[in-house]
């Protein structure tokens, strides 16, 4: 197979008509699952039904492209991602990492701050979304930080201005709780999320795995379950008496901050959290195997954690995928676990690995795409991840069965640290297409 990859910059000419017919029209949101064709016109969805083209595509379209019976759906969207640009582009760039997730389906990607320098200035904002503009094939948006390197707030309402769909420290959390509160505060006032990197770094200090059986074998410094809980429900209790304010953890991974998140979206609080594949498919056992490769932050838990995520996405506690995709080149995983980087790549393995849950029979179809797809566009609040009449034309073209085997070599991302090589996995991207324009293509 050949893969191909495209520019995005403009998308597609105002005017440019393509027909996509005998596909499997999916949309989560609405439930559709048909067969049948849909046509657009530049970066738009024109139309899309059973019987569009029942009588033969019209002379006026420019391309017709004949989706053999695949699955058609919304693009993916990834709202956690780590570019490491500027300042650690040996590692990724915008045009490798977006490389990857168009290669990945993915068609919206938001970037985290924690670049060298940070994205905590309204300058390094704008170089950011000049930079996405350039040299991306995918959607590029962008989280700014919640502290400057003194521990002051930054300019939160210009960053907002300058791009920002919400806010993080990620990489390190907020420990300072007087500082979250602000930020919350300017959540209200702003409605844009707060995201936490939920650890206690009291807690976790000096740990390179999760604290369990393999620390103990292996004598290394483990990062305690507490860690995360103790912060997500710190968090909680600072967010409780302020109105319309949005706090959003990322990548959960342990059975006790779920029942916190629960209880709190129970007493109707807008917590919102998001879980990577690597959390709900991999425990810590896979740390025997890859050693380094599978460090990453926070640390892969246990299988009674790992059945919590599972469990988690099944009853809607979590609300969405996202990759936390982490690269890093191989003099910073080629060391002893405790001085080790972590994180992994995860931004094509993102759609396969998350479709084990539909195939295994634990999640259904639509519920599982919905997680990939319009749950996390919802929660940056932007208008992504849907077909509709008149909306952005993003979308993906994918072989729901399609058996393969993951491929590290093979990923268009400049890193492949992935602990998932050699995993046997079924649903393969065919076709990635934004704003109308097909940016990656598998022949």
């Amino acid at each position: 197979m050949t893969q191909t990859w495209s520019l995005l910059q403009t998308g597609q000419k105002e005017s440019y008509k393509v027909a996509y017919t005998n596909a499997r029209i999916i949309d989560p949101e609405t439930k559709l699952d048909i067969k049948g064709s849909l046509l657009t016109e530049g970066d738009k969805i024109v139309d899309f039904g059973e019987s569009l083209f029942s009588s033969g595509v019209p002379s006026g379209v420019n391309e017709t492209i004949d989706c053999k019976g695949l699955v058609l759906m919304p693009g993916l969207v990834d709202i956690h991602v780590h570019f490491r640009e500027p300042g650690q582009e040996h590692k990724e760039t915008i045009y490798t990492g977006s490389k990857s997730a168009a290669a990945g389906g993915v068609t919206t990607v938001v970037c985290q701050p924690n670049t060298v320098p940070a994205i905590d200035s309204v300058i390094l904002a704008k170089y950011l979304r000049y930079r996405a503009f350039e040299t991306s094939h995918v959607n590029v948006e962008f989280y700014a930080k919640i502290t400057t390197s003194e521990e002051e707030l930054t300019e939160i309402a210009l960053l907002k201005e300058a791009g920002a769909v919400g806010f993080t420290d990620d990489g390190m959390p907020v420990m300072n709780p007087m500082i979250m509160r602000q930020a919350l505060l300017y959540s209200s006032m702003l409605n844009v999320p707060i995201a936490q990197h939920a650890e206690d770094l009291d807690l976790s200090a000096g740990g390179a795995i999760n604290e369990g059986k393999i620390s103990e074998a292996l004598g290394v410094k483990g990062i305690l379950n507490a860690s995360e809980s103790v912060m997500v429900s710190r968090d909680i209790l600072l967010m409780k008496d302020i109105e319309n304010v949005h706090y959003h953890i990322l990548h959960v991974s342990v059975k006790d901050s779920l029942a916190a998140i629960k209880r709190a979206k129970d007493l109707g609080l807008n917590v919102t959290c998001e879980v990577t594949p690597h959390h709900f498919t991999l425990t810590e056992d896979i740390i025997k195997q890859h050693g380094a490769i599978a460090k990453i932050n926070p640390p892969l838990r246990t299988e009674e954690d790992r059945l919590a995520m599972v469990e988690g996405l099944k009853t809607g506690v979590i609300d969405c995928i996202a990759t936390d995709h982490a690269p890093h080149d191989r003099n910073s995983k080629d060391l002893p676990l405790e001085s080790a980087a972590f994180g992994i790549v995860g931004l094509e393995t993102m759609l396969p690995l998350s479709l084990e849950l539909y195939h295994n029979g634990r999640m259904s179809l639509f519920d599982v795409l919905a997680k990939l797809t319009y749950k996390p566009a919802d929660i940056i609040r932007v208008p992504r991840g849907r077909i509709r009449k008149n909306f952005v034309a993003d979308l993906v073209l994918i072989d729901l069965d399609y058996e393969w085997e993951i491929k590290v070599d093979d990923f268009a991302s400049k890193s492949k640290n992935s602990p998932f090589g050699g995993r046997k996995v079924k649903g393969l991207v065919v076709r990635t297409i934004v704003s109308g324009k097909t940016v990656y293509l598998q022949k």
